[in-house]
């Protein structure tokens, strides 16, 4: 064979070698082009300029509502004339006993109280929207949108149009002065949102799911705790965080339907420690970080269930 008879059968080779070579492998050796990279340098300098004030505004509003919590717990470290003569100001002496004295005037009952209060009406909120939204799933029909319009009418009533009724419901059943004074009033106006956003998610079981465990031999309630608790942890947690919030820190209700010192909880309880004449503020901001410090922490330790719950909770209606 001839030299230019082998070149032109080495050509072909790899002229077929190139023609059947991986798309991957072209696509990765041949260079991008010069426009592509410079129109997504463009983008990504127009999204850093745009980022900048958006990143400014949120730190500014971090700060407004970081600062005053930091205010409060440092003035609770402060005598009452400290806090007068610098108010902004780190305090003087480091009196830690403000923390004591806000105890023992008190705090520790209110504290009590508080808890109870905010268990039970967590509980109940949480059992009785799952079940009510359990049966609204399982049903699917016009009892069921009936229900639903009755809670979304419910999230319109303010709980300060219903102060003079529920006075007068809870005097004739003679549970004025009472737990269940609070209990029942936030069961009530936390049960709407907690129904809403369970049934949200409860939509979207897979019916599949439901049948294998019919099949199976679970009745309605096994299937509700095996199938469909599982698979709303987020939302039962985000639902049970919400009405927790509302309870601990709910003051109308509380300093009206409740007059013992025995029974009262943490907000109504810290209006005691204010006196006509001289208010010690540094005990009374001690008790103001101690009825704050349980929140700040359920939200720090379930903030992600929470996230998830609310993000679940609002894509099926």
């Amino acid at each position: 064979m001839s030299t230019s008879n082998v070149r032109d059968a080495s050509y072909a080779v790899l002229d077929d070698s190139a023609s059947t070579a991986p798309l991957d492998t072209v696509a990765i050796t041949t260079p991008k082009p010069r426009r592509e990279r410079a129109r997504r340098r463009r983008r990504v300098n127009r999204w850093t300029a745009w980022n900048i004030p958006v990143y400014a505004v949120l730190a500014a509003y971090a700060i407004a509502i970081a600062y005053p919590l930091f205010w409060m717990v440092i003035s609770s470290f402060k005598a009452s004339t400290d806090i007068y003569a610098d108010p902004w100001g780190l305090p003087s002496t480091w009196l830690v006993g403000n923390y004591a004295a806000a105890w023992e005037r008190g705090i520790s009952e209110y504290f009590l109280n508080s808890l109870i209060v905010t268990i039970l009406s967590t509980a109940i909120t949480v059992l009785v929207a799952a079940l009510c939204a359990y049966g609204m799933v399982r049903l699917a029909n016009r009892f069921a949108d009936i229900v639903l319009v009755i809670m979304l009418g419910g999230l319109v009533v303010a709980p300060q149009v219903s102060l003079i009724p529920l006075y007068r419901l809870l005097d004739s059943l003679g549970l004025l002065n009472t737990y269940w004074a609070m209990i029942l009033p936030y069961v009530a106006f936390r049960l709407p949102m907690a129904v809403i956003l369970i049934r949200s998610v409860f939509l979207a079981v897979p019916t599949e799911l439901v049948d294998a465990a019919t099949i199976d031999g679970c009745r309605s309630p096994q299937v509700l705790r095996h199938v469909y608790f599982p698979l709303s942890r987020s939302v039962l947690i985000t639902a049970a965080v919400l009405t927790a919030y509302f309870a601990w820190n709910e003051f109308l209700f509380a300093i009206v339907y409740v007059d013992a010192d025995a029974v009262r909880t943490i907000p109504a309880g810290l209006m005691a420690f204010r006196d006509a004449l001289s208010t010690d503020w540094g005990v009374l901001l001690a008790g103001l970080v101690v009825a704050a410090l349980p929140i700040v922490i359920v939200f720090l330790l379930l903030q992600r269930y929470f996230v998830a719950g609310v993000a679940a909770g609002s894509v099926k209606g």
